[in-house]
């Protein structure tokens, strides 16, 4: 029986791009990704992490990236991330620093160091408000002077892929990862009709022809999917928290408005209450400037 495995799950992601029988899919995958970001186009690459079926199904803390390096020494990084987290910019960052300064072993020289190349393709969307679906970082200035070129990280949002005729290599890979889960082998479409995507869901169907694979992907899909409703429970205690937290400080703020409305009442009213005394000792200051006035007359005319 043959069951849907969707190329988007980690362990089949990693069989992919990440198994030494699959090393040219690799080769090519990077060339259509990268393409002009490339000086060159990539002959062949060695997997630093290769993916291993038995260390992966048996260990449920596998690596779950790829890296690799080409003749000429360069770096790549290839991994996919379903889920969204806040943190997700800078763990790609860190990711790619952190294969890029791990090139050097103590007391070599910084020209040592190779371009390196970081790959995301991640399956919810991080930039809402940036149009198009692939985003390319170099290190630039504002006016995009390039600082040094030393690689790039190129991130895929594949909610925002909607390719309806594939044009280009990078358009055929992302497709298939789109719906790669809904083909049916013995009917692709005409888009899947070469080698490398042929190779592709041929690896993609061992995970469902193999038993102990496909109980391996499933326990991995269970994972993912726990995770993801443990994340949305996070995120709806999170902003459940923070409705909390602006309700109070909405309901505090309109306690410190009536709390100045009230002192400021209070001091109208004592102004009032000043100016009514002024008013007063004013009229009895005028009144006994009166009598002042009648007594002195009076003595001037007893005078």
């Amino acid at each position: 029986m043959r069951h849907a495995i969707d190329p988007k799950i980690d362990c089949v992601f990693k069989a992919l791009l990440g198994a030494e029988a699959n090393r040219g899919l690799l080769v090519h995958f990077l060339n259509a990704m990268l393409g002009a970001e490339l000086p060159a186009p990539i002959v062949d690459a060695v997997i630093l992490n290769p993916y291993n079926e038995r260390e992966f199904l048996d260990d449920k803390l596998s690596i779950v990236d790829v890296k690799a390096r080409d003749a000429t020494g360069c770096l790549y990084q290839i991994e996919i991330q379903l889920l969204n987290l806040p943190e997700l910019p800078a763990r790609i960052l860190y990711g790619w620093a952190d294969l890029y300064s791990a090139q050097l072993a103590s007391g070599e020289d910084y020209l040592e160091l190779k371009p390196t190349y970081a790959i995301w393709l991640l399956g919810e969307t991080l930039l809402p408000n940036v149009p198009g679906y692939a985003h390319r970082y170099r290190f630039c200035d504002a006016k995009g002077r390039t600082l040094i070129d030393h690689g790039c990280i190129a991130v895929f949002e594949l909610p925002k892929f909607a390719a309806v005729e594939v044009q280009t290599e990078e358009e055929r890979w992302l497709k298939f990862f789109v719906e790669g889960e809904h083909l049916d082998p013995d009917n692709l479409p005409e888009w899947m009709n070469t080698p490398e995507m042929r190779q592709a869901m041929s690896t993609t169907q061992g995970f469902s022809e193999k038993e102990r694979a496909y109980h391996a992907y499933q326990a991995r899909q269970n994972y993912l999917r726990q995770q993801k409703t443990i994340q949305r429970h996070i995120d709806a205690l999170t902003a459940q928290i923070e409705r909390e937290r602006a309700e109070k400080d909405r309901a505090q703020a309109e306690i410190e408005r009536e709390r100045a409305e009230k002192h400021r009442a209070q001091a109208e009213k004592e102004q009032e209450r000043a100016e009514k005394e002024q008013e007063r000792a004013e009229k009895q200051a005028a009144l006994a400037e009166v009598e002042r006035l009648k007594a002195k007359l009076k003595d001037a005319s007893a005078d």
